[in-house]
């Protein structure tokens, strides 16, 4: 299989997550020592599209290792959603004379390249770069890390001035579908309740949990708020509590874009420099139309329509511990 795959093409699309160009780099270097040539495509699909393309060697990813963001820039494409857009894609591929196609991203990412095999055939390879965590077929996705290492570094400010002013914070984090990162960064910070899409708590229960927070003494606490919880944004879920709940002076911080940037953690980019050289063996070995996964430590090949069809669900020990810790 290896003399098939002679050229192939990587992108980046969907949102940035910190360790995509720990990813790019691994992915070209991988290539070269293999003796395949790389080929950059900038703007994601949009990218495929236009011919935006660049020749990549292993001087062209130097010094990349320890960037956020990524250098090959992203975007979504609403041309590449056409039969037609993708034909441009495919044309502009094989007329430089590429064999494989890696994607960095995430869900939406994945389906494109999914349906982008299935109509032409080409092999492609998904690398999961998503903050949110949420790809089924791998323990953790590149950018995941960093991101909740954000959160915690903010949150533990926040907390410098909830004790100081015996205040209530709202916290909202990143997470329109999966609230993962809520999860992780609520038993890393020590927030007294973490609502999110997986585990409805109603206002109800939450001014539960604040009552018998204020009957042991808690003088201020955190509340995490996963942007896509049932309940609203942070800034809802306040105003909901402020009309029946007096004990606290509220304040709602909403932390936004601030999770996807930054400089990636040691974790993130092991993780993806595992799986950028993981990627090119595995088409090298004849593996397409799947995504590389770590699942207990190990790469894994998950199908992509297994990966994008399929829900990851946050763990459930640790969603038991953070109500253990949360009293």
């Amino acid at each position: 299989m290896k003399d098939q795959i002679k050229k192939i093409a990587v992108l980046t699309s969907g949102g940035d997550s910190p360790g995509m160009n720990a990813a790019i780099r691994a992915v070209v270097r991988a290539a070269v020592f293999h003796e395949i040539e790389v080929e950059g495509v900038f703007q994601g699909y949009d990218g495929l599209i236009k011919g935006d393309f660049k020749r990549l060697n292993v001087r062209s990813v130097a010094k990349i290792l320890g960037r956020g963001g990524t250098i090959l820039k992203s975007a979504r494409s609403a041309e590449f959603m056409t039969k037609e857009g993708r034909q441009k894609a495919f044309d502009n591929l094989k007329n430089r004379n590429v064999d494989a196609l890696i994607t960095i991203g995430g869900n939406g990412t994945f389906t494109g390249a999914h349906i982008f095999h299935e109509e032409f055939g080409l092999p492609v390879m998904g690398i999961p770069g998503t903050i949110d965590n949420d790809l089924f077929g791998s323990d953790n996705t590149i950018g995941f890390d960093t991101a909740t290492n954000t959160v915690v570094e903010a949150i533990d400010k926040i907390r410098d001035t909830a004790n100081s002013h015996n205040r209530l914070f709202f916290v909202e984090v990143m997470g329109r579908d999966a609230g993962f990162i809520a999860l992780r960064s609520g038993i890393a910070t020590g927030a007294i309740a973490v609502l999110m899409p997986e585990e409805e708590m109603s206002i109800d229960e939450l001014i539960e949990v604040l009552e018998k927070g204020a009957e042991s003494n808690k003088t201020s606490s955190i509340v995490i708020v996963a942007e896509g919880d049932a309940n609203g944004g942070a800034y809802e879920v306040a105003r909901k509590v402020n009309q029946r709940y007096s004990q606290y002076e509220t304040r709602v911080t909403v932390l936004g874009h601030i999770q996807r940037g930054g400089v990636p953690s040691c974790w993130d980019r092991v993780l993806a420099s595992r799986m950028g050289v993981a990627a090119v063996e595995g088409l090298i070995n004849g593996h397409k139309d799947v995504m590389i996964g770590i699942i207990n430590d190990k790469e894994e090949y998950v199908k992509l329509n297994d990966a994008i069809s399929q829900k990851a669900e946050p763990n459930a020990e640790e969603m038991r511990i953070a109500k253990i810790l949360s009293i």
